[in-house]
């Protein structure tokens, strides 16, 4: 099965003497494994807040960055105030980004987050329409999406399961918002996160969850009867609604 192209992602190239040791400081994982495989990482506030989530690979002389479109033009900005005065260029790419499932070719990678989302593949020279159900293995998964599940500024980055989806490496050095993050890993019991439920019925994205007349969480993603929500798990219970939706989270099952 040939790929797909990802109509709403952008390759960034960062390049220059300094590009690794930059990208190094600031992001959530180890960029040196991005010389021999796709890595996905994020950049986060200086207060632990995510900002922007990617996948990172070498080039010839520098890195490409996967990234949505939406958030493209604000994370070069970003970098931008990072810069100062090291040796890096940031610029712009017409590479096309695909994705499929299926036999991953040499110049393929398999998507780090989790196997069961195929393979990413950069300018493929064949393409074609897919009827894959990419929201479904999401939700199936619990894998959260940029600008649906991450909220820029908002979300916590141990909170939408990015150890779990290898987007954050706890031996690596310092980068923007390590504090924060962990803290949260060593010292914090997490109270509240993503997690998959089962929904009987259906909710804009965004609805508030409410349990006992207290407001538990918010769901997102849906999909053939489950979904993707944010939980206080200290209030989660066995009666709990989105709108006129049930909610369960098998979890207390």
């Amino acid at each position: 099965m040939c790929p797909e192209i990802i109509k709403n992602r952008s390759i960034l190239k960062v390049s220059g003497n300094d590009s690794e040791n930059f990208l190094q400081g600031l992001i959530t994982n180890d960029v040196s494994r991005a010389k021999t495989e796709l890595i996905y990482t994020a950049l986060l506030s200086p207060k632990g807040k995510y900002l922007f989530d990617f996948f990172i690979t070498s080039h010839s002389d520098g890195y490409l960055i996967d990234i949505s479109s939406n958030n493209a033009y604000q994370f070069i900005q970003r970098l931008n105030l990072y810069k100062l005065r090291a040796d890096v260029t940031i610029e712009q790419t017409d590479i096309k980004v695909g994705r499929g499932i299926g036999p991953i070719s040499e110049q393929a990678f398999q998507d780090p987050r989790s196997d069961q989302l195929g393979y990413r593949i950069y300018n493929p020279t064949q393409t074609e329409d897919s009827s894959i159900n990419w929201d479904q293995i999401r939700v199936e998964n619990c894998i959260p999406e940029t600008g649906i599940e991450l909220i820029i500024d908002e979300t916590y980055i141990l909170e939408a399961n990015f150890e779990k989806l290898s987007g954050v490496d706890f031996r690596k050095g310092c980068y923007v918002g390590q504090e924060v993050t962990a803290r949260m890993k060593h010292k914090v019991e997490l109270k509240k996160g993503f997690v998959k439920v089962q929904i009987d019925g259906s909710a804009p994205i965004g609805t508030d969850i409410i349990s006992n007349d207290k407001v538990v969480g918010q769901i997102f993603t849906q999909s053939n009867g489950m979904a993707i929500a944010y939980l206080r798990f200290n209030r989660v219970s066995n009666d709990m609604k989105a709108g006129t939706a049930k909610i369960i989270y098998h979890e207390l099952t």
